[in-house]
């Protein structure tokens, strides 16, 4: 024991819990949906929150528990080990790989964002700055931070605590607030009536329901962390439920909270992008606090995105260190620094990261640029998330050969059954995510974003079938070389 306790460094289930908390929801991810889907969102956030959220959370559990926290690759070596197939596990590591990317740029953006609102204290960041300059601003906040966490020894941990603990408190302060709002004869803006609450089951409603998986997933990224649990058997599922609760708690009383200060009917075309700190400065003149609370917020939220940032740069990192990286990835690609960090691998991260924020440049607003990316996320994010239920159904089709501390749904069919429809309904809501949601069908505008849509993601698909061609061809130098 004493040789252990100076060695390891443990983190706590609560930790956990934030740091996931961090890559899965924030405060801004319940505008979108309820500008997309107006107040019927309440009911597809509680239908989800026990369809799938849940569900979720608990499968990752076992495929956690499962293979542990010696897996280095997450999702990829799940996959690999539960299907016994290296190639389908080099898909996952790729998939998981450029699913990031869009997201890493959301996030930079977010970052940006942020930035405008504590120096410029409103929403006017559109006169102020071009869409070249706010690409190049959110590259060099990308660049900035891959070396500073490379160079920062626990960054992930302290940004993970500050930044989803501060988020997580500020958007409970935010429902508790509107309530004492409502206590002392605020005005609530949306009419409430069980046909607002209503969804309309649209060909629209669908194709923005990716967002809110989008906006969800994210539950098997604390795996690779189970390892540094000092009782993973009886700490990871209790994060996870942690997790789960505190989803469930931002979504829908969230959203409620949202209803009190907008109309679900007449909603700003800048929601997406500027709803959060619209919100906090009414809750903050209805409280009599003028913009104190707003500005609160565009720290936190700032925090918060850095924290992002983090993750997924480490997460994302984690894929290049899988059990199929070797064989399918260039050994450039997959070299790691004195510190750990494939560095090779940030470096690419980054250059199609400005790919993307170049073909981003061709939208007419820095607004338009900012929901495109949410909607591509939509896309992108859900199919790699209909993969960790493929590692849970191939785990349970052969279950007498996979042994875990927890078991999700004791009952094979029934298990089989749960994973089955959280892959089809993930993959269906993902392809559906391919129309453009801020654009009416048969405009100029519309047409230009679902090329957008088809060309960024057709794009990541050549990428995953050259990096293993480069393999080929380095492995057919270096034995001729030999020769």
């Amino acid at each position: 024991m004493d040789d252990l306790a100076p060695k390891k460094h443990y983190m706590s289930w609560p930790v956990i819990a934030l740091l996931d908390f961090v890559t899965i929801i924030s405060f801004e991810n319940i505008f979108y949906p309820f500008q997309n889907q107006g107040l019927s969102v309440v009911v597809s956030w509680i239908f989800l929150l026990f369809s799938y959220v849940i569900p979720y959370a608990l499968i990752a559990t076992q495929l956690g528990l499962t293979f542990g926290g010696e897996e280095a690759g997450g999702l990829a070596s799940w996959i690999r080990r539960g299907t016994h197939s290296d190639l389908f596990g080099y898909v996952t590591s790729w998939m998981y790989w450029t699913q990031t990317i869009p997201y890493l740029v959301d996030v930079s953006n977010s970052v940006v964002v942020s930035i405008s609102w504590i120096i410029l204290g409103n929403a006017t960041l559109n006169q102020h700055m071009s869409t070249t300059t706010f690409g190049l601003m959110t590259f060099i906040i990308i660049l900035l931070f891959i070396i500073f966490e490379n160079k920062v020894k626990n960054s992930l941990e302290i940004l993970s605590i500050i930044g989803g603990g501060a988020m997580f408190l500020i958007s409970m302060l935010f429902v508790f607030m509107t309530v004492w709002a409502l206590a002392h004869g605020a005005h609530i803006a949306t009419h409430f009536s069980w046909s607002a609450f209503k969804p309309s089951f649209s060909l629209h409603y669908f194709s923005t329901t990716g967002l809110l998986i989008f906006a969800m997933s994210g539950a098997e990224l604390a795996a690779p962390y189970i390892s540094r649990l000092k009782n993973p058997r009886k700490d990871f599922h209790k994060a996870m439920w942690a997790l789960a609760l505190m989803t469930a708690f931002l979504t829908i009383f969230g959203t409620l909270a949202l209803a009190v200060f907008f109309n679900a009917n007449h909603i700003p075309s800048d929601f997406k992008m500027n709803g959060p700190y619209y919100a906090f400065r009414l809750l903050g003149e209805q409280c009599g606090m003028g913009k104190t609370l707003m500005y609160v917020f565009a720290f936190v939220q700032l925090f918060f995105m850095l924290a992002q940032l983090a993750i997924l740069i480490d997460a994302a990192s984690r894929v290049f260190a899988s059990d199929t990286a070797s064989k399918y990835m260039p050994s450039w690609l997959t070299k790691t620094n004195k510190n750990g960090r494939p560095v090779n691998s940030y470096i690419l991260t980054a250059g199609i990261s400005l790919l993307i924020l170049l073909l981003s440049g061709t939208l007419p607003s820095i607004n338009s640029i900012y929901n495109w990316l949410l909607n591509l996320n939509g896309i992108v994010s859900p199919y790699k998330t209909a993969l960790v239920f493929v590692a849970f159904i191939a785990i349970r089709w052969r279950e007498d050969e996979f042994k875990s501390d927890y078991v999700y749904i004791k009952n094979r069919k029934g298990a089989l059954a749960m994973g089955w429809w959280c892959f089809i309904f993930t993959f269906v809501c993902a392809t559906l995510g391919f129309i453009p949601q801020n654009a009416n069908p048969g405009t100029a505008s519309f047409n230009h974003q679902l090329i957008m849509n088809f060309l960024t993601v057709g794009f990541l698909i050549v990428l995953g079938f050259l990096l293993p061609g480069l393999r080929k061809l380095e492995v057919k130098h270096k034995g001729l070389k030999k020769e």
